[in-house]
């Protein structure tokens, strides 16, 4: 069960990974709600004609569930992402990696004040490991550099994001008991129907970019892997070991979103990023192990 759900979170983080990678290569081709908006038209429409007969069958049950499930889909996929992207405009992307990495440790705090659910000594070596090996890629190899950061607007609005998704995460233990296509078409539908108003507003203030050719390939892009694939799987991997397990695994989205600016962008690969991957690893390795045996026991 748990080999499963380790490979459902790898190729989350690694489709998560390449979600700024894709937001870097839309500059100027599409504006970000509308990219937000279309992701998840796009991821609905997919969903809902693929899962038909699964909605009908859980409609019940979702219609018992629908103000949860409203809201999981707004806070989790639609403020999340606004927020982030709009972070982007005000802060470094140093100071949203180190800050999205804080989302496990959150998870953490939400579940022991909720459900005195404690996290193992081995988990929180973990996380600071993983932790450790996020802000040696963050910094460029320069720890000294974090303490030289400003906090600003971006910075506040990352902080809501993380908050957002940590809380997110936690919910998801209450979500009914349906097919996983009927739970990520109520969520993307959600979201792509709240999104619409943050459009609005970006073409309002003259920010809005209809997209060209590689603007709607960013779109394939993000609807299919970040939008559909990696919340269908962080999903069934929530429900296989846990919130506190499989949050850890958010961790590797920073490692992967550099691998990923390596291959894609050209940029340089240096010793720094191997020894934060082995932090990384290593932290999640730890911690995971530690998880297993409390949850065994």
């Amino acid at each position: 069960m748990h080999r499963q759900a380790y490979l459902l979170l790898l190729l989350t983080t690694l489709f998560w990974g390449g979600n700024p990678i894709a937001g870097k290569l839309a500059v100027g081709h599409i504006s970000p709600m509308l990219l937000t908006a279309a992701r998840w038209g796009i991821a609905a429409a997919i969903l809902a004609y693929l899962g038909r007969q699964r909605i009908v069958a859980d409609w019940s049950a979702i219609r018992a569930k629908l103000p949860l499930l409203m809201s999981l889909g707004f806070f989790g996929f639609t403020v999340f992402n606004v927020a982030l992207y709009s972070a982007l405009k005000y802060t470094s992307a140093i100071n949203v990696s180190i800050e999205q990495a804080g989302i496990p440790m959150l998870i953490f705090i939400v579940n022991f004040l909720l459900f005195g659910l404690r996290a193992s000594a081995g988990q929180i070596v973990g996380f600071v490991l993983s932790i450790a090996g996020v802000a040696l890629t963050a910094s460029h190899g320069e720890p000294l550099r974090l303490l030289q950061l400003e906090v600003n607007f971006g910075d506040a609005l990352m902080l809501l994001s993380v908050i957002v998704y940590s809380g997110y995460t936690v919910a998801l233990r209450d979500k009914p008991d349906i097919h996983w296509q009927s739970m990520m078409t109520a969520l993307t539908a959600t979201a792509f129907v709240t999104t619409l108003p943050f459009v609005a507003a970006e073409f309002a203030y003259g920010a809005g970019v209809v997209p060209d050719a590689k603007g709607w390939a960013v779109i394939a892009y993000t609807a299919i892997f970040p939008s559909i694939l990696s919340q269908a799987f962080y999903i069934r991997s929530v429900e296989l070991i846990g919130a506190n397990r499989a949050g850890l695994f958010i961790n590797l989205v920073p490692i992967f979103g550099t691998l990923l600016s390596i291959i894609i962008l050209g940029e340089d690969f240096r010793t720094f990023h191997a020894i934060a991957m082995a932090l990384v690893f290593g932290g999640i390795w730890l911690a995971e192990v530690t998880g297993r045996k409390t949850a065994t026991a």
